[in-house]
């Protein structure tokens, strides 16, 4: 945030502060009157405070509040009876977690495993992504290759297509080789699309480490393989953190690929179909979503703040050019 905020931003803040009051208050009168004349003013005060406000505060604090306002109405869903889980608002006094304890009782039992192979997958076609992206990288960034250039643009062009594209020759080829509902067919399948993004962050890490380490290492009387891991894996572990974290964002998240490359009940079906299990002829159970929502982002939300720290430096460390 700047040092000194222009006392316009207070002014607009308060504004916007009164706006929402006055949404409120609209919502909850029964005066025709009071109903349609509030939101016009509601509107000219909750547009100025907004203005005011990504004219004077950093823009990521914006974006935070963004992501913390769509997690919390996701707990606050979670958390709501089933008569109140369709209002816009709810109410703060009716509190239920009848849905969560459907997932984590017997009746959630299969939803667990498919939570488990998600985590399989996910974190299986992370460490084969990052590990071969890795080597890759590193070749790419220390050897003169003939049609580098050509090579790199070829590997990146595998993220050019989005996966339905591709979906029905993929199911084919699975269907031949026996790989359809499984967890390797899965694994290979979301290495292959994270290795290119793996390939070309991990390029912009190593291009950053001073060949001059390898060279004195090099003279030392190491060899290539052990140069690489005592003096550029080391140095690296930040963007390897960093390429870990979005790999296993990407793989945790897909879904196309997960829901026709398995089968209903199957042993390889991960969580992201199950979510949408909770849809049917009866309609649809939001607060069953929400619950096994919440619940599926945990082990990324973990992974991610334990990563904090290597992910903060991976990414300012690989986007500073010599």
């Amino acid at each position: 945030m700047p040092a000194e905020i222009p006392l316009i931003f207070y002014v607009f803040l308060v504004e916007s502060l009164i706006g929402i009051f006055l949404v409120c208050l609209s919502l909850k009168k029964d005066v025709v009157i009071v109903r349609s004349l509030i939101p016009v003013g509601c509107i000219v005060f909750v547009l100025t405070g907004f203005y005011a406000f990504v004219t004077t505060v950093n823009y990521n604090f914006l974006m935070l509040i963004v992501y913390a306002g769509a997690v919390y109405w996701l707990i606050r869903k979670t958390a709501t009876t089933a008569t109140q889980v369709l209002l816009i608002w709810g109410s703060l006094v009716a509190f239920s977690l009848v849905a969560v304890c459907v997932v984590l009782s017997g009746a959630g039992s299969k939803y667990f495993h498919q939570l488990l192979n998600s985590i399989i997958i996910g974190f299986g076609s992370t460490i084969l992504a990052v590990g071969l992206g890795t080597f890759s990288a590193y070749a790419f960034s220390r050897f003169e290759i003939l049609g580098k250039e050509d090579l790199l643009f070829f590997i990146l062009s595998t993220r050019m297509l989005p996966p339905v594209v591709v979906v029905i020759p993929v199911y084919l080829m699975y269907s031949k080789l026996g790989l359809r509902d499984t967890h390797l067919g899965l694994i290979l399948l979301y290495t292959t699309f994270n290795l290119s993004f793996a390939v070309w962050l991990m390029k912009g890490f190593i291009d950053e480490i001073p060949k001059e380490y390898e060279d004195a290492a090099l003279v030392d009387g190491y060899t290539r393989f052990q140069s690489f891991f005592k003096v550029v894996f080391p140095q690296s572990v930040t963007g390897i953190a960093a390429t870990a974290v979005f790999c296993l964002i990407t793989a945790w998240n897909e879904f196309a690929f997960a829901l026709v490359l398995t089968e209903v009940g199957g042993k390889a079906v991960t969580a992201p179909p199950s979510i949408t299990s909770a849809t049917g002829s009866g309609g649809v159970d939001w607060g069953m979503i929400a619950a096994k929502t919440f619940i599926f982002l945990l082990p990324v939300a973990v992974f991610t703040f334990l990563m904090r720290k290597h992910l903060l430096r991976g990414v300012t460390f690989g986007a500073v050019k010599r």
